[in-house]
């Protein structure tokens, strides 16, 4: 099954979004104006992006929008699509356009395409780690501030999915709002009250408190540093009557790729990893000028 059926669509943020992205990282890039460029001829060139190291690629209409920011008319030919893989030494694009331009949107281009898609990449290595179990690799807010959406969407191209997107779509509950409320029971009888349209995420840090949420009702339940055998014991309440399966387990904490596969086996349904979002190794992509390598 292709990443595409797994995750529905690889659609990025509003174009407003990115615009705002992109208008960022141009004006700290080129603050008022890119001395160094001004030495270049003001002529048409041309210029290829080459892939240095294997990757899924992500990050495409960022590097458009930056290069098209400072040319308009400039043509970008790609030769890859978003969520391919791309192998070291891949032309992945061809430009046509400005000299002092394509080198202006140089850096902040790439910044995007091989931070992006180093999101994807390793969120593309998570999800093959657990390939069969049916869990789900889910994301977290451990993002690059004023980046979230654009990692959050390479995370949906690297086969991944995204778990809330801020403080605003979801209700969480964690250790903090149940000492608060006095229960796992009334920390649930008030989220309801009063964000009633809300999904409903709880964290239990017990077998007694996972019973308690179950029997309550929620969008899904996160299971706090469970061992192998708690975890198990809970996929089986989870799953018997009455409750049947109809309450998703989320594991987080803990995980990286040499875990991750027993994680998966106990018959959890979802794993959030702030590593994806949070430990990004940038693919090493450059722009040189001129025609592509022959061959």
């Amino acid at each position: 099954m292709s990443r595409a059926a797994v995750n529905g669509d690889f659609l990025p943020p509003p174009a407003e979004v990115i615009e705002a992205d992109v208008a960022r990282a141009l004006a700290e890039d080129l603050g008022n104006g890119d001395v160094t460029a001004t030495l270049l001829p003001d002529v048409a060139d041309s210029a290829y992006l080459l892939c240095k190291e294997d990757s899924i690629v992500c990050g495409r209409p960022w590097f458009d929008a930056c290069h098209r920011a400072l040319d308009p008319d400039v043509r970008i030919d790609w030769r890859v699509s978003e969520g391919d893989r791309a192998g070291k030494g891949m032309v992945l694009a061809t430009l046509q356009g400005r000299a002092r331009s394509l080198v202006s949107a140089e850096r902040a281009s790439l910044n995007f395409l091989q931070t992006l898609s180093g999101t994807a990449t390793v969120t593309a290595r998570y999800v093959e780690a657990v390939r069969g179990t049916g869990a789900l690799i889910l994301d977290t807010r451990k993002t690059i501030p004023g980046l979230r959406l654009a990692q959050k969407y390479a995370v949906r191209v690297g086969g991944g999915a995204n778990h809330r997107m801020g403080l605003y779509d979801a209700v969480m509950l964690k250790e903090n709002h149940v000492r608060a409320a006095g229960s796992i029971t009334a920390a649930i009888h008030a989220a309801r009250a009063m964000h009633p349209s809300l999904p409903l995420i709880v964290e239990v840090e017990s077998l007694a408190q996972l019973e308690e949420a179950l029997r309550e009702g929620c969008t899904r339940i996160l299971v706090d540093d469970f061992d192998a055998a708690m975890r198990r014991e809970a996929v089986r309440m989870a799953r018997s009557a009455p409750f049947n399966g109809t309450i998703p387990l989320e594991v987080s904490g803990g995980v990286d790729l040499e875990t991750l596969r027993a994680i998966a086996e106990d018959g959890v349904d979802c794993i959030s990893i702030g590593g994806l979002t949070k430990h990004v190794h940038a693919i090493d992509l450059s722009l040189k000028l001129g025609p592509p390598p022959a061959g």
